[in-house]
């Protein structure tokens, strides 16, 4: 079969050079003039696993409690933040971001309501002047500095504890197509995984599908013009202030800008160094341009077939183009060097056939070493994680037209070029790779003594190994990502949201439910007993109105007798006290937001919810403290904040019938800042949300969420079905424990698949278990190396398992490859040895020192993964070179897979 195929190619092909470099060179400027159309895709969508059911519910509790994506503007004046000229600055940057295109509101201290300042009653709230901002009259700016340093809601939110640093939130409007069509996607993607779809049901999911790729690509670039123009707008007020940008949409526009600027500028440099490599080791012009041609093609035809099939790279796969210069690479190293070799034992040989020749020799390790590289990185499509499938399989794919489009162009093009001088190709009759032969002869039992140290010290590191990561540690400490996030962690309230959803209980209403209070405070047994004297009163049939006794109360509680109960009943509040255009819509899930997600229930039939009683606002805020205690927790907010507003405009106490006004009769816009972000009443649910410190080097997402967990069960009280997290910190351990798991566990079943077909090619199960011996000690040694540094496992990182595997199978199988044509010579293990070190070794010793010095110039980037990509790709090929010349060959020796030598027969 291979005589076969050598027959077709040297016909077709190799006797054809000028037609099949035409055909080449035309497809690939074909698919080359699609390369304007490659897109690079950094969306949040892009990074959470695909059918997680945590993920369907986040998108569903996105809806409930409504809220618009948003960046934040951290402002630190040099002055007094509430000085005159600094609230000016502000007051000029916010009215500059509000014109900003694609800003729907933006919000900062100038614009939130006065609670305290001076202290405001529940009437107040609902009176038609409002309450009072910052820029009002006759503001008291020391009592509003003590509330917002003091505010549970403001506190560590909008302003820092040391009241030197503001944050204003850049509300970004809402994409209603957007929306409509990630809705109607994901509603035919679970019909499809419950009942199936018929034809014209997949046809419609196909269409929707296609048209939310191209119109989110669409809305990227839109959004990352409207962070460059509040970049624009903030710059302009760097003179008198400490400024930074932050929130999810910049750091997609960031990594995206990362990545395209690696791509072009470490890509020419990587490129450049290979150049330099090969012009020292070969010092002959053929052998340093014809590779680097090949590479160049290569990437140029994957490129624009990606671009043509709208294939898009994200910051997983962006180090795709590096990974194929190094597969290409050490095709054409490999057919240079066999060349080579054929010329100095076949001097008098024509050019065609030494081509030949060349090809029939090395298509087979090249075809074999292929396939199991391949499916090195095939087994990352199982990880669930759209950009991690995607690199899989276009490594897949890229690995493919590598080694064909190298075996069509390379020796098409060396045929057409006259036999290099035999003195060029003379001079290397001593190489490098000979001192390893040497080593491997005189201190075989050192070497075996060393490996097995390393693969010790590979499974300690490999121990220590965690499935985490900081997210700003992907970031140089000098760019405004890192230096941004630090201070939203250091001072305005952390940076990773997690949401807790509790869902009232039947029970709860009619039993004394004891729980522990880890602050002391409150007492079940107080909310109970106080909810008991306020139900009866509070609870009837027909409800709560706008006339019941209980308003007349809750005047006389607020001092407000004047007004009774008008001030607060159900339609009796001014909605305009805090109004849309004033407030901008709120912090999101930290301020809510003016949609009414969880608005006031209607008068027929309304009904007391367990929430607004003493005792479930004691147990929320037992629980509210209990988060705010852990070190990894950053702002916290909930209706126990609410609540903790409430007992200060009443001066302390509140009785059931007034949580149950509150509950009733605030304004819609009142609602939308103290009720609607934490509780839905169709739902019975309430909402506590967190943000965690992404700089907390204490933060481990999965034992902090078990944690949390556990606290709420076992302390609080709370049955576990009635319990659920969500949000980025719940989506983002979810990825990176599915890495864990598909990924690390899966090894074993890649290394067997590798073992299948090692037998296959060598047809010996010792010579099979040989080879993969050095491979497994690289990607141990790579692993533990990650441990040992604390360089965890992560989006980025989990792929340089199946890149160590890859190059590390490649070399043994053109090692072995080449020991089994050589040994039938003379049967002498260490004779056939030596010879391959001079041979393939070189190769191999080549293709290895080249990458290295290419990848090195990726220390230099400001995107820490690419950093660590190029340090563990370089220290990967040393490992592996290392293991083929070392460890392969003694293992050989030790265990003579072959048969016995011509010596002892």
């Amino acid at each position: 079969m291979h005589a076969a195929f050598i027959a077709f190619y040297d016909r077709w092909i190799l006797r054809r050079p000028w037609r099949t470099l035409a055909l080449c060179l035309g497809l690939i400027s074909l698919l080359a003039t699609q390369l304007p159309h490659l897109k690079l895709d950094a969306s949040a969508d892009s990074l959470v696993l695909e059918g997680d059911a945590d993920l369907e519910f986040f998108r569903e509790n996105a809806r409930r409690y409504s809220a618009e994506e948003f960046l934040i503007v951290t402002y630190q004046p040099d002055g007094d933040l509430l000085g005159d000229e600094s609230l000016a600055n502000l007051a000029a940057l916010r009215d500059e971001l509000a014109a900003v295109p694609g800003v729907s509101a933006v919000t900062s201290i100038l614009d939130v309501p006065l609670l305290q300042s001076p202290p405001a009653s529940l009437a107040d709230i609902a009176a038609p002047e409002g309450l009072p901002t910052l820029l009002s009259p006759r503001v008291d700016r020391e009592a509003a500095r003590r509330e917002f340093r003091d505010s549970p809601l403001y506190r560590d939110l909008l302003v820092s504890r040391d009241g030197r640093t503001s944050a204003i939130q850049v509300s970004l409007a809402d994409d209603e197509r957007y929306i409509e069509l990630l809705q109607r996607r994901e509603d035919l993607r679970a019909q499809r995984r419950r009942d199936g779809l018929d034809a014209a049901e997949a046809a419609e999911l196909k269409a929707v599908s296609a048209e939310f790729k191209d119109y989110s690509a669409a809305l990227s670039d839109r959004r990352s013009a409207l962070v460059e123009n509040v970049r624009a707008v903030v710059d302009g007020y760097r003179g008198g202030a400490r400024l930074f940008v932050g929130g999810v949409p910049m750091i997609a526009a960031d990594m995206i800008s990362f990545v395209r600027s690696d791509l072009v500028t470490f890509g020419a440099g990587i490129l450049a160094f290979m150049l330099a490599a090969l012009a020292i080791i070969f010092r002959q012009a053929r052998w340093v341009a014809l590779p680097i041609a090949a590479c160049v093609l290569c990437a140029l035809f994957m490129l624009g077939l990606l671009a043509a099939l709208d294939w898009r790279m994200t910051v997983i796969s962006s180090n795709f183009v590096a990974l194929l210069l190094i597969v290409t690479l050490a095709i054409t190293i490999h057919l240079s060097v066999r060349y080579r070799e054929l010329q100095l034992e076949r001097p008098d040989a024509s050019q065609h056939e030494l081509v030949l020749a060349t090809v029939r020799f090395m298509s087979v390790p090249c075809l074999y070493t292929s396939l199991t590289t391949a499916v090195a990185f095939v087994s990352l499509v199982v990880s669930g994680l759209r950009p991690v499938i995607d690199f899989g399989w276009m490594m897949t794919a890229g690995i493919a037209a590598g080694l064909m489009l190298t075996f069509l162009m390379f020796p098409c093009a060396l045929v057409l070029l006259p036999k290099a001088a035999p003195a060029a190709a003379s001079r290397e009759r001593r190489p490098f790779t000979a001192r390893f032969a040497r080593a491997v002869e005189r201190h075989g039992g050192k070497v075996l003594a060393a490996s097995l140290a390393l693969l010790i010290l590979s499974v300690l590191g490999i121990s220590r190994l965690q499935v985490e990561n900081r997210f700003i540690d992907y970031f140089h400490d000098s760019t405004e990502i890192y230096q941004g996030m630090e201070l939203l962690d250091a001072e305005l309230g952390g940076t990773i949201p997690l949401d807790i959803l509790i869902d009232a209980d039947d029970s709860w209403t009619e039993a004394k439910v004891i729980f522990k209070d880890p602050a002391g405070g409150g007492g079940a047994g107080a909310g109970a007993n106080a909810a008991g004297g306020g139900t009866s009163a509070a609870d009837g049939d027909n409800g709560i109105d706008a006339a019941d006794g209980g308003t007349g109360a809750a005047g006389g509680r607020t001092g407000a007798a004047d007004k009774g109960a008008s001030g607060i009943a159900a339609d009796g509040g001014d909605d305009d006290w805090l109004d849309d255009d004033d407030f901008g819509g709120g912090f999101d899930d930290d301020f809510g937001s003016a949609s009414g997600a969880g608005g006031a229930d209607g008068d027929a039939g309304f009904r007391q919810s367990y929430w607004f009683t003493v005792r479930g606002m004691d147990r929320l805020a037992a629980i509210h403290r209990d988060l705010e205690s852990r070190p990894e927790t950053g702002k916290v907010l909930s209706l126990a904040t609410t609540y903790a507003l409430i007992q200060q405009l009443l001066g302390g106490t509140v009785s059931d019938v007034e949580l149950a006004l509150v509950q009733k009769g605030l304004p819609e816009s009142a609602r939308a800042l103290l009720i609607d972000p934490y509780f839905n009443a169709e739902a019975r649910q309430a909402r506590i949300t967190l943000r965690a410190k992404e700089t907390s080097k204490e933060l481990r997402r999965d034992e902090f969420l078990r944690a949390v967990r556990k606290a709420l069960t076992d302390d609080h009280a709370v049955p576990p079905e009635r319990l659920r997290l969500s949000n980025m910190l719940v989506l983002y351990n979810n990825v990176l424990q599915s890495l864990f798991q598909s990924q690390i566990l899966t090894l074993g079943a890649v290394f067997i698949a590798i073992m299948l077909m090692f037998m296959a090619l060598f047809r010996s199960l010792s010579l099979a278990l040989i080879a993969i011996s050095p491979n497994i000690l690289a990607a141990g040694m790579v692993l533990g190396a990650m441990g040992l540094l604390g360089i965890p496992l992560d989006i980025m990182t989990i792929t340089i398992a199946a890149i160590v595997v890859g190059i590390g199978v490649d070399h043994a199988i053109h090692y072995v490859h080449r020991f089994r044509r050589e040994f039938p010579a003379d049967r002498d293990y260490i004779a056939a040895m030596h010879r391959c070190h001079g041979s393939i070794g070189r190769a191999l010793y080549y293709t290895s020192i080249t990458v290295i010095a290419g990848f090195s110039i990726l220390a230099l980037s400001n995107f820490r993964p690419s950093i660590y990509f190029g340090i563990l790709t370089g220290l990967a090929m040393l490992v592996a070179i290392i293991g083929s010349l070392l460890l392969l060959p003694q293992l050989i020796l030790t265990f003579k897979p072959l048969g016995p030598p011509a010596s002892s027969e």
